[in-house]
């Protein structure tokens, strides 16, 4: 699947683009308006991740213009939480309305959610269970098993062991966590990455102590042993 990614923010772009890469998309990435209404003529991408507010044309009137020629799935991002802004995104054309900072795992979440609506999702995009030995993630749930027992899994918890499921084998630094999945939070207390692998493992492990899927590269960081 091809998603378009279109803001100012050069390092959100870079960001979105890196999850959504290792998540087996195809990525193609623009900076204001105009260059994002052009990119879905010329590229045909299945899905628009928009910037609101950019120069030369803000992401509601780039909306406007591409639902003159286009049904494609359409997320607007925007730093306004306030529900009459997320009104007029609908009212220009979107389909899903994202405030910042957010999630990356709820961006990717809304993506796969809008891609199966729109028919897209059953080709490439990832499944709705993800499974690992004795652990299985229900993604549209949120719900986590460990030997088909319901694990009591916080948000976070759960975005942690989805994202190091999605990525096996592949150490992640406490840093790189904090980015992907705190995003803007946290991100001076590296500690809180610690103690959400500790309470994952009590969770989802036979034997906390001696893990076999939620494992530490000493010095490096974490990793999901597959």
């Amino acid at each position: 699947m091809k998603i378009l990614v279109v803001d100012d923010e050069a390092l959100l772009v870079k960001g979105i683009r890196f999850n959504l890469q290792n998540e087996g998309y195809d990525v193609i990435t623009g900076s204001d308006g105009l260059e994002a209404v052009r990119l879905v003529q010329e590229q045909s991408p299945d899905l628009v991740v928009l910037d609101v507010m950019m120069p030369n044309m803000d992401g509601l009137s780039a909306c406007t213009k591409i639902r003159e020629f286009s049904d494609i799935p359409i997320i607007l991002l925007t730093a306004k939480a306030d529900d009459m802004d997320k009104l007029i995104g609908f009212d220009h054309g979107a389909d899903d309305y994202l405030t910042k900072p957010f999630n990356i795992l709820e961006l990717k979440a809304r993506i796969r959610a809008l891609l199966r609506r729109s028919g897209g999702g059953e080709k490439k995009a990832p499944g709705n269970i993800l499974s690992i030995g004795s652990i299985t993630l229900d993604l549209d749930a949120r719900n986590a098993y460990r030997s088909g027992t319901l694990a009591d899994l916080t948000a976070k918890e759960f975005d942690v062991i989805e994202f190091l499921m999605r990525n096996p084998n592949r150490v992640y630094s406490r840093e790189a966590l904090l980015d992907t999945i705190w995003a803007y939070e946290y991100r001076s207390d590296i500690r809180t990455v610690d103690v959400h692998i500790r309470r994952l493992r009590e969770k989802l492990e036979e034997n906390p102590a001696e893990p076999k899927y939620i494992m530490t590269k000493w010095g490096v960081g974490y990793y999901f042993r597959k």
